[in-house]
């Protein structure tokens, strides 16, 4: 019996501290010196595309001011002009409510949470154009409060499931921002001209069943990437995560298909070739990255790739899978640095199969990486054709001494105690922290002036002869800026 009456004693006691406790609380102040903290006074939304939908971001209103505070009203400034939508504290500003609420209650030492969102109107004027509103906290006392909105925004052309039944050429002034992706007829051929920027959204890509050319110029690479304008983190925009958007896929009917100064990153897949006749040119690559791609930067799969002046670099998968086919790369560059997972696979891994005859020429080229060992090869069937050649390359791997060794000719191997057990010493810049690449020679790699001078490239599609580069590796590509170009 004792012990159940202390214990409603000890109840009615609770109660009572918290009526008074909330009778302190629920006190409201008209007083004009009294003010709200914001944990943010200026919400920016990145740059965004005209009439896309952003990622909602959130803000926190507190009440440090030793009193209750009743806004009687909270409102979105220029209401419906600007495409702004706010929630405050689980009342959303709609046409309805006239973009305001009213008699919102932030008692002392307590807060509410605000999100924004935005879909812009098109603003009709070329390039990136600022857009503001600001959110009006009107307290009982009459002081006003704002929290500023801002975003640059930008008209842009945006496409959905766009199929491709003829020869078509995508250019135009505007962004292109593609939903749902784009697929080429079996009989259509797609041009993409120099300068061009394709924005892909989340699970957007390019299927290719026909014909795809991309004809960018050292001048105006074409530039294929996610649609994201925005960052993840302060210091890392969207553009640098992997896995924005789906990449390209060339289908068993497609051949004869040619990228050139094309900068092609942040996909899950890079580029992925289907099984097909090896007899038939597939895929010609020229001068061109494939970069940060959370699966492989090339999967290729019994086909005829050939691969010039390229690279392939930071992949969770392979930067390049050669499953079969008839495969050439040449002057490339193969660098696996990818930074978000410590799984990540070698930089070149080859092997035949069933019905899967395999002939590979790696010729010029620098394959290297974090792994002391970033080349995986092997012979899954022993009755199928399984040919290799390394010429006139650096490679990361264990040198090969046995039966083997007659397939590697002027290679230079890797020793990893003179790289800093690394391999990032052959580039200008590898830092993982910011996610900025530039794989293009350092002063004193290892690859100047190295390259087989008896492999020169192939002539351009003009027939005109390319020249030579006395260096392993990559050497004409244009590479990855070091800051993004949309969310300055």
């Amino acid at each position: 019996m004792k012990k159940h009456k202390l214990t409603f004693l000890g109840t009615i006691a609770t109660l009572l501290l918290t009526m008074f406790a909330c009778t302190d609380d629920d006190s409201f102040s008209t007083s004009a010196g009294l003010r709200l903290t914001f944990s943010e006074d200026t919400i920016f939304l990145d740059t965004v595309f005209s009439r896309v939908p952003t990622a909602a971001k959130s803000f926190w209103v507190f009440n440090h001011s030793g009193d209750g505070i009743r806004c009687s009203q909270v409102k979105l400034e220029k209401g419906n002009q600007t495409g702004f939508r706010v929630n405050v504290d689980g009342t959303y500003l709609s046409s309805t409510l006239g973009y305001q609420t009213q008699n919102v209650e932030i008692r002392n030492k307590d807060s509410i949470r605000v999100f924004v969102e935005l879909t812009s109107p098109e603003n009709g004027i070329e390039g990136p154009q600022l857009l503001e509103d600001n959110i009006v906290f009107t307290m009982e006392s009459g002081v006003e409060q704002k929290v500023n909105l801002n975003a640059h925004t930008w008209d842009a052309e945006i496409l959905s499931n766009l199929v491709i039944k003829g020869d078509t050429t995508l250019g135009g002034e505007k962004p292109t921002v593609i939903y749902g992706g784009i697929r080429v007829d079996s009989l259509a051929t797609l041009h993409i001209p120099a300068g061009k920027t394709l924005y892909f959204h989340a699970g957007a890509g390019i299927d290719v069943y026909g014909r795809l050319l991309v004809e960018g110029t050292a001048e105006q690479n074409v530039i294929l990437r996610g649609d994201r304008l925005d960052h993840m983190f302060d210091y890392l925009p969207y553009d640098l995560v992997s896995g924005q958007w789906n990449g390209i896929h060339f289908f068993e009917s497609s051949y004869d298909n040619r990228l050139e100064y094309m900068d092609l990153h942040s996909t899950f897949h890079g580029i992925v070739c289907d099984s097909s006749d090896i007899s038939r040119t597939k895929l010609e690559l020229w001068n061109s990255t494939i970069h940060n791609c959370q699966g492989a930067a090339l999967q290729e799969v019994c086909s005829m790739v050939n691969l010039y002046n390229t690279l392939l670099s930071n992949t969770l998968g392979p930067c390049a899978d050669i499953s079969g086919g008839n495969v050439v790369l040449q002057h490339c560059t193969m660098a696996q640095f990818y930074p978000f997972d410590a799984m990540r696979a070698p930089a070149l891994q080859f092997h035949n199969g069933p019905g899967q005859p395999m002939q590979l020429a790696c010729v010029n080229s620098l394959v290297t990486g974090y792994a002391e060992d970033v080349i995986m090869g092997s012979q899954n069937d022993t009755t199928e054709v399984f040919d290799y050649r390394f010429i006139g390359s650096i490679l990361r791997t264990p040198k090969v001494e046995t039966a083997d060794s007659v397939r590697f000719e002027s290679v230079i191997w890797e020793n990893t105690e003179d790289t800093l057990g690394t391999g990032d010493n052959h580039f200008r810049l590898v830092d993982i922290s910011t996610q900025h690449y530039d794989f293009h020679l350092d002063s004193l790699s290892t690859a100047i002036g190295k390259a087989h001078k008896d492999y020169a490239l192939p002539t351009d599609r003009d027939g005109k002869p390319r020249g030579d580069s006395p260096d392993i590796g990559c050497y004409q590509y244009v590479a990855l800026p070091a800051e993004s170009k949309d969310t300055e």
